[in-house]
Parts: C-alpha cells; structure tokens; sequence
C-alpha cells in the first residue's frame, strides 16, 4: 500500500470538525468522520474527527503512510466578520491625514495604535523622505508592551518595499514579535486597503497559528510525520508556517475547499455550489473546471480586504440557525447561529428537565423559553478580558460548562442585553430553537435527541400561537420552519444563478416559496446548470430545493465532508506581477517586490519581468511546499497613444502563475 500517496482533510467549521482520508491515485474516499467543534480548545475537536478517520482506515494501512495533511478553517473569516482578534498596532509610513482615514482603521478597530512615521516611496520607487527610525523607535517604547503584533504599510511600497522591510526589521530586533508589511499580502498600489488588509492579517496571526499548533499536537498522537498544508481563500494550498505568516489569506478558505471538494467528487466541471453547514451557506460557480475568484479582493465582514479569493456569497443560514418568531407569528430563519437543543439534549440529558419546567410554566408565552445559556465546547472557564464591563464579568462567572435556562440566569432585559455581548465576544454560547430541531421532529434528522427536539418545537409553537400545542399543530410549525428553510435555499441559489439579488421579485419569490404560481399564471425559473449540494443538512432540505427550482440536484457521494476533501485534493498556486512603465522619453523602470531597474530597451525590460516573475512564482510555490511547478506567463501591454511598436510602451503587466502538486514524500 506503500506505493500510493494518502491524504487527510481536516475541516473547522462553525459546528463540526470534519476528517476524511483520501487515496489519490485511486480517487477514493477511504474514510471520513465528524466531531464536534470545540472553540474553547480547538485541539479536542480536532483529534476526536482525526482519532475517529484513523480508526476506519483499511487493513495494512498505517497513520504513518499518511503523505499529506491540509486543513481549511472558518476561523479567519468568522474573527474578521465578528470583530475578534489578537490586538496590534499599524505602523503608516509616509501616509497623509487623507490617507490614514482612507484606511477605515479606526471605524474597524476603535482604539488600535496608529504609528505614523516620515518615509515612503513615488511612484517610481524613489524615496519621498527619509524613514525616521527613530520615531518608530520612540513609539515602539511606549505601545510595544501593549500589542501581540505589527502591522506595516508604507506607501507605494509595491513599487519599492525597502522601507517596509527596514521597518520589519527594526521591530523584531527591538521586540521580538510579529510584523506583517503590506507589500507581501498584496501588489496593488491602494496603499489604504494595504493597510487595513495588513492590520487584520496582523490580528489573525494567534488565532490560525492556535489551529495549526492545535492539528500538530493531534497528528503527533498518531507519529503523523509528514507536510501540513493550509487552504487559503482561492482554493489553492501552502505550508502551514507559511500561511502561520500570512493568517489573511485563509479567509473563506471552507468555502474555497467546498468548490474544490465538490468538484472532485462530482466530476462536473460546471456547477452552482450549495454548502450547507450548521452556521452559513456558501454558493459559487465553477466554469469550465475554474472557480470564479474575485481579484477585487474578499469582502468579509463588510470590509473590502486585497486577499486573492473565490467569488463566493456567504449567508447567515444554516442547520443551526436561530428561529425568531415575530409579530402575527412569522417565522425567521437566522442570520445568527446557536446550538440545537436536539444537540445539548444529546450531550446533557438533564436538558429534558429544563425543557420540561419551560413547559410546566403556566405564565408561558416566554421568548425566553427553550433558551440555555452554556461556555464554548471545549472551555472550562470563562476567558474574562479587559474589554469586558462588570455586568458581564458577573454573570460570566455564572456561566458553566453544562446548559443553564436563560431566563433563570438573565432575570433581566439588562442582564439578557449582557449575555448577547458575551455571545458576540465568543465566550458564552446560546442554545435554543433551529431547522435541525424542527427536521427531528419531521423524522428528517436522527443523529441527536429527538425528545428534546419535542419539547422546544412545543415551546416555540405555543410562544407563536399563544396558546398551549397539540401534536398536530405542533407538526404543522416544524413543518414551517423547515419550508422557511428550503424557501431562503432556493432563494439563494437563484440569486446566484442570476448574479444578482432578487428579494422583492414577486415572480422569483413564488417560485422559491413552492407555490408555482402567481394569480392566473404559472412561473418557473431554473439555473442552466446543475446545482451540487454539499454539506451535512442539504439531505433534508434540497430535494425540495431542487423540486421547486426545477434543476438539477446533484448529492455527490460523500459530500458531508467535501470541505475535507477540498482540503486534502488542492494544488499549490502562487502568481506574481511585475509591472513596466514608460514614460515616453525611452525609459523603461521595471517595478518588482525586490526593487526597480532602468532600461532604454522596452524588449530587454519586458525579458527582465517575464523572467524575474517567472522565477518569482517558481520560488514562492516551491516554499509553500510544491513540487515540479508549472508555470504560466500572461503579458498585457499598454501603448502610448499612435504608437506602433514596444518603443510607445506605457505600461506591461507580465503575470506569473506557477501550480504544483504538494509535496507528499514523508
């Protein structure tokens, strides 16, 4: 079994940990797991999935013949998006006051040190001013103490990076901490989102490295010796150090791995995909075997970073969305996650008592009912801060590993308010009614406790009626939420389908809603290609996407864990760009990460970018843990207006795009 190349996949999501063992050469799956995910200590969930695949691999094959581990993670996105982060500070070199505030630094990060220093570079790559290192100095006396990381952005440092990396430099010898430069995340010239993307890399950096230290220690328990790959958000793989550096290119790296994983199970080379998970659904298109990458940049979070990413929309709908019932009893699914009391029921059995005293209380009509209040899985105690008010130090000391009744422990609208700022904080969670809970009652779902699923379908159907369930009633409300569900699904695809949202079309609305028709007419809207489903809910709720939409459904054979698959099957990519500019006074300056060269021959500069981007390329998949890469040149060239050859040369863009295959020699 030796002869053949075995990887493992490992995906953290926002409920499961998800593991899958892969045989290259043979295109199979040859064993998969799931384990809870345990963010108060991440390492729990991760050995439990890893302990759980190994334990079903075949006969004569050992932990020890594993070539490869990869894993894809929500943790960047889910800390951008949620504000969480290690704190820093920025170092601005050569910005203006018009330029700081283009940065949206202090809307993101109220707070965050600002260090602004002489330097910086033109356009061509020429200093502006001297850096002032004594400045820098004399601020790092004061805030250094105070921050986990630095970031770096200098201006036009695309176009020469030597002040960013003096910078760099001067701060590890004088603190010994991490600095992420601008210039290494991204090669376009926006200085102010250079910025902002090198802050929230710099945030980042103790979170991703607690996952990768955390897939270490579970591999060790195995004698697992061989190379750990991370996703990043275009789909594509590097070596855990690596991306250890650069945190920032990991963001939506699941739904990434999710499109690579679908298509290879698949075999489609066109497709929507649909991953449904506990807390997001993620849709993207591949074309003709591509996925769709957004060179703008990944928007998370509302803010627009410069990170290489898949096109992909996320939103806040999942099996663990929260089920709010609103005004007249209307229904609404998500957009914010909580555990399913079918999951606690399963994992505290005295949750059935609880759920029976919400029942037992004559008052009734409670929003509070059905509702528990619990620390992170894997937390044994509540991780208090600075940033955290009395209020919610209090009742954070409260909070236990075990569910406790919300409306027992938060009497009150102001304690209620404090325990929502803990949820946002990521140190308590919340535990209440979601479509999970309603497919268990439907029988649509079996792998948690259906009781308490029960007895909070009770709760929520007497909270929207105002009067006690029956049985049927209570069906008929499951039933609801689990339509509401598929009708947001549908939704979303379409919007996809057409590029565009379409919210208050009343056409498309009746469609997704299953009704078909409209007045007198019949309506039916259906993509052009099929449709893949990946992600542990889609079995409940997409054949009835599929039935409404009329298009192609396609389940692929274990696609509850393509993300894992995603991870394990990627490539390594890295593209460079070099830029030539002209100036029409036959002189050509070659602008690249190392610096800027002078030519009086248009060809002799362009040979010079081609190449130096080429072995650019070439080096960086090669330290991100590829082998024999291939790489691929595209040359744009602007001329000068009338101009009829290279000598008119305003502008070349020579980009180099070098692919391998991870390295799986152990």
């Amino acid at each position: 079994m030796s002869t053949c190349t075995y990887l493992i996949g490992v995906d953290t999501g926002g409920t499961y940990t998800d593991c899958a063992v892969i045989e290259a050469q043979g295109h199979r799956v040859l064993a998969r797991a799931k384990a809870i995910t345990t963010k108060g200590d991440l390492a729990i969930g991760v050995t439990e999935a890893l302990n759980l695949a190994v334990a079903q691999l075949p006969q004569g094959l050992s932990p020890q013949d594993i070539g490869l581990v990869s894993v894809s993670t929500t943790l960047a996105t889910n800390a951008v998006v949620e504000g969480h982060g290690s704190p820093v500070a920025i170092v601005l070199v050569g910005f203006d006051d018009r330029m700081v505030e283009r940065t949206g630094i202090a809307q993101a990060f109220p707070g965050l040190p600002v260090i602004r220093i002489d330097g910086g570079h033109d356009h061509n790559g020429e200093v502006v001013r001297a850096l002032d290192l004594q400045a820098l100095q004399q601020a790092l006396d004061t805030v250094g103490p105070a921050v986990d990381a630095f970031a770096v952005a200098s201006t036009f440092a695309v176009r020469n990076a030597a002040h960013e990396r003096a910078v760099r430099e001067h701060i590890v010898a004088a603190t010994g901490k991490p600095v992420t430069v601008s210039s290494e995340l991204s090669s376009k010239l926006d200085a102010p989102r250079r910025a902002l993307t090198a802050a929230l890399n710099a945030r980042l950096i103790g979170r991703v490295s607690m996952l990768i230290d955390a897939v270490h220690r579970a591999m060790a328990q195995w004698q697992i010796q061989c190379p750990l790959m991370i996703v990043k958000g275009d789909g594509t793989l590097a070596l855990a150090e690596t991306v250890a550096r650069r945190p920032i290119e990991t963001v939506l790296s699941g739904p990434a791995a999710s499109l690579v994983g679908a298509q290879w199970l698949s075999g489609l080379r066109s497709f929507i995909l649909s991953d449904m998970g506990g807390t997001t659904t993620d849709l993207g298109i591949l074309q003709d075997g591509r996925p769709r990458v957004s060179e703008q940049g990944a928007e998370v979070g509302g803010w627009r970073t410069m990170v290489r990413a898949i096109d992909v929309r996320t939103i806040g709908l999942g099996g663990d969305s929260e089920i709010h019932i609103g005004a007249n009893g209307r229904l609404a699914v998500g957009p914010q996650r909580i555990v399913p009391v079918a999951l606690l029921g399963s994992l505290y059995p005295e949750l059935i008592d609880l759920l029976a005293a919400d029942i037992a209380d004559v008052d009734g009509g409670s929003a509070l009912h059905g509702r528990f209040v619990l620390l992170p899985f894997g937390a044994r105690s509540g991780a208090a801060t600075a940033e955290l008010s009395p209020r919610e130090r209090e009742l954070l000391a409260l909070v236990t590993e075990r569910p406790q009744a919300l409306r027992k422990l938060a009497r009150s609208f102001g304690a209620q308010r404090s325990v929502l700022s803990l949820k946002r904080k990521g140190l308590v969670q919340i535990g209440g009614l979601t479509p999970s809970d309603a497919a268990h009652v439907l029988g649509l779902q079996h792998n948690w406790s259906t009781p308490a699923a029960m007895l909070a379908a009770q709760l929520g159907c007497r909270l929207r009626e105002m009067k006690l369930p029956t049985p049927e009633r209570t069906q008929q409300f499951a039933r609801d939420i689990w339509s509401e569900t598929v009708r947001l699904s549908a939704s979303a695809i379409l919007d996809t389908a057409l590029g565009e949202p379409l919210h208050e079309d009343k056409l498309a609305q009746a469609v997704c809603a299953g009704d078909g028709t409209l007045g007198l007419a019949r309506i039916s809207v259906s993509p052009t290609i099929p449709v893949v489903a990946v992600g542990g809910p889609v079995g409940v709720y997409y054949g009835e996407v599929g039935r409404r939409l009329g298009c192609q459904m396609v389940f692929p054979e274990f696609g509850d864990v393509a993300n894992a698959i995603g991870a394990a099957t990627g490539v390594v990519a890295q593209t460079v760009s070099v830029h030539v500019a002209g100036d029409g006074s036959g002189l050509f300056v070659l602008h690249s990460p190392v610096g800027t060269r002078q030519f009086s021959d248009p060809a002799q500069a362009i040979e010079a970018a081609m190449g130096l981007a080429r072995q650019a390329a070439t080096d960086a998949v090669l330290a991100m843990g590829a082998v024999n890469p291939e790489v691929r040149i595209v040359l744009r060239k602007q001329l000068l207006p009338n101009a009829t050859s290279d000598a008119g040369l305003l502008e070349a863009v020579i980009r180099a795009e070098a692919i391998g295959r991870p390295n799986t020699e152990t």
